[in-house]
């Protein structure tokens, strides 16, 4: 065999560091996998893989163009592959050669490597192993390959957010110490040509950050002394990430936190620093783009615009194969930004000076686990009473009337039930709410443990949150010893039996939604229901479900890899509903995709890679329950 020029080598690996698994791949084994590696030429419209030859063949690597896949039995699940993606999966991690066609769009060069030569690597090499490998977690990343192909057409020209934000910082940090004046600070900021500069203590860890914002408005308006110390002016505790936390999760803490830059660290030292720009500079709809929007909204019908531009954004996070849990966090800080302007644009009108009150938000919203088709859940708590109870509570629902109306407009559908701040029920006092979950412990009948599901992952969205942390605090303290109403709540949250068949691989609904299983029902409710069960009962004061079921698994002892496979299974349930209501997998016929889109899905539409990983979800619901059943139920 003629050995490949070094050159060749050296452009090879370059190429395939930018993409996985091969960029978490040790250089000894990039080296084998790129001497070894045939790059071949497929014209547009030339079959690359055929099953009906019966054959595995090797690994294809895309280095330019376009691959279609398509699986005759699901056309519609037609999908295209960009450079970087391998294909096919089945054959290289060792499965039966599936039905699956992948033809050339345009003119495609692929790398080639035998399966010899994968073999050897998923030997040498822990990243590329693990890759191909079906554990449960990997099936969860191959599955997110599978989003990112269905939805490349609508974002084929995003950048990717599962890189390491280490691979987004450009240039060597500019620094100072907090006791370096201003003027010497500007100085080093003008000749590295940079308008931030991290301010470190003596070990280089990040302890504030000075920009020219803080400039115009800490020195420059108020006349202050360039020579005073930076550490004076400065933004104290700046947003900080590890370096190799992805784009994802950084977007996520931007969002959440409203920063326009982050420190990125190694092992908490200063290592750079990047901005939306870098994050985001490819991207159609950026979320410094959104994020202005919402800010920069004078009225209802600007921020209707900023409304349909985070679930733009939210296809374009899909589209990239984000996680989940970074995702429905992400569309939760966005909708929360706009909610709290919404809150601003109303407020004056509605003469609320003088009241401390609290915007609750419950259900998923409460746990930040939206998806784009959740309903409103909302309530308000506020301090007032004896006689100014009445009083306070009619101005606030007069508020709530008109800011619950305005969130229907805005694309969050108004609660069917009436679990909307604007019911009177649902708008008391810190002591009226305090006696009403009191009543709902005491006494669990089905009503009070429907309610309890709902309310009890409040948390607080807009005026003054001490109130809604005042309430979760007397919540946590009281509600383990309410036994009777925790087994009540676990045996309500076992009712519903993960969808498994015995003959066929799945239950499937008869009637109107014959052959389809409602993955909120019988799916994620499952996870979301055993975690509040253990918070209540561990006196723990988190919402969302993932952080839940960590702490609880902490509480009983549990490995960390049986809790990671239980959380990774709901992440998988939580994926499938966005696919479901906002991609190419909406499973009834006729179903709107769109914001307004279905829980429903046909599982047997799915690839054979995504049905064994809902099986497998749907398999780890049942474990949970099996735990909640031993722990609480009894």
């Amino acid at each position: 065999m003629i050995a490949t020029p070094p050159l060749i080598v050296e452009a090879t690996i370059r190429f395939l560091r930018a993409h996985e698994p091969f960029a978490r791949m040790a250089l000894r084994d990039l080296e084998l996998l790129a001497a070894r590696a045939r790059l071949a030429y497929f014209a547009a419209g030339s079959v690359i893989v055929d099953p009906a030859s019966g054959a595995s063949g090797p690994l294809h690597v895309l280095q330019r163009g376009h691959v279609r896949s398509a699986d005759p039995r699901t056309p519609a699940t037609s999908t295209v592959l960009g450079p970087g993606e391998s294909f096919p999966l089945a054959g290289v991690a060792g499965e039966p050669v599936d039905d699956v066609r992948f033809v050339a769009v345009d003119d495609v060069f692929c790398y080639q490597v035998s399966l010899v030569d994968c073999e050897a690597l998923r030997a040498s090499s822990v990243p590329f192993a693990d890759f191909w490998t079906q554990s449960l977690k990997t099936l969860v990343r191959q599955s997110l390959g599978q989003v990112h192909r269905q939805f490349s057409e609508r974002a084929a020209d995003q950048q990717t957010l599962l890189q390491p934000v280490r691979a987004l910082v450009r240039q060597a940090p500019v620094s100072c110490e907090a006791n370096t004046p201003v003027r010497a600070a500007l100085a080093r900021m003008s000749a590295a040509g940079v308008g931030t500069i991290a301010v470190v203590d003596g070990e280089c860890r990040p302890i504030g950050i000075f920009t020219l914002t803080d400039l115009l408005e800490r020195v420059v308006l108020p006349a202050v002394d360039v020579a005073v110390p930076v550490a004076s002016v400065m933004t104290p505790a700046p947003g900080a990430v590890d370096e190799e936390a992805t784009a994802q999760e950084a977007l996520a803490v931007m969002a959440a936190k409203g920063y326009h830059q982050l420190v990125i660290t190694r092992a908490g030292v200063l290592v750079g620093v990047v901005s939306e720009r870098d994050l985001f500079a490819l991207q159609r709809v950026s979320m410094q783009y959104v994020m202005e929007g919402v800010r920069g909204a004078r009225d209802v019908a600007a921020l209707g615009r900023a409304a349909v531009d985070i679930v733009t954004f939210a296809d374009n996070l899909l589209a990239q194969g984000a996680a989940a849990e970074s995702l429905t966090r992400t569309i939760a800080s966005l909708n929360d930004a706009l909610t709290v302007r919404l809150f601003e644009l109303l407020a004056p009108a509605r003469e609320l000076a003088g009241i401390d009150w609290c915007w609750l938000s419950l259900g998923s919203e409460g746990r930040r686990e939206q998806t784009i088709a959740s309903d409103q859940d909302n309530a308000l708590v506020f301090a007032a009473g004896g006689a100014e109870v009445e009083p306070t509570r009619a101005r606030l629902l007069r508020f709530a009337a008109t800011a619950n109306a305005a969130l229907s407009r805005l694309g969050f559908p108004l609660c069917s039930g009436d679990i909307m701040a604007r019911n009177p029920a649902h708008c008391l006092s810190v002591e009226e709410w305090r006696l009403r979950f009191a009543g709902w412990m005491r006494e669990p009948s089905p009503e009070a443990l429907l309610a309890a599901n709902i309310f009890f992952d409040f948390r607080a969205l807009g005026g003054n949150a001490a109130l809604a942390e005042e309430l979760r605090r007397w919540l946590v303290d009281v509600a383990p010893a309410n036994r009777l109403f925790l087994r009540l709540l676990a045996a309500n949250a076992l009712a519903a039996e993960p969808p498994l068949g015995v003959v066929r691989s799945f239950l499937t609904a008869d009637g109107p939604h014959g052959g389809t299983l409602d993955l909120k029902t019988h799916g994620t409710r499952i996870f979301v229901d055993a975690a509040r069960a253990f918070a209540l009962a561990f006196g723990i004061a988190e919402t969302g479900t993932a952080a839940r079921l960590r702490l609880a698994g902490r509480r009983l002892g549990m490995d960390e890899r049986e809790v990671g496979a239980i959380v990774e299974a709901f992440h998988f349930l939580q994926l499938l509903r966005l696919r479901a209501q906002r991609g190419p997998v909406a499973a009834e016929p006729g179903a709107d995709a769109g914001p307004s889109g279905t829980n429903r899905l046909d599982p047997y539409a799915l690839n054979e890679l995504d049905q064994r990983m809902l099986k497998e979800a749907l398999r780890q619901a049942r474990v949970l329950q099996r735990l909640l059943e031993r722990t609480l139920a009894q």
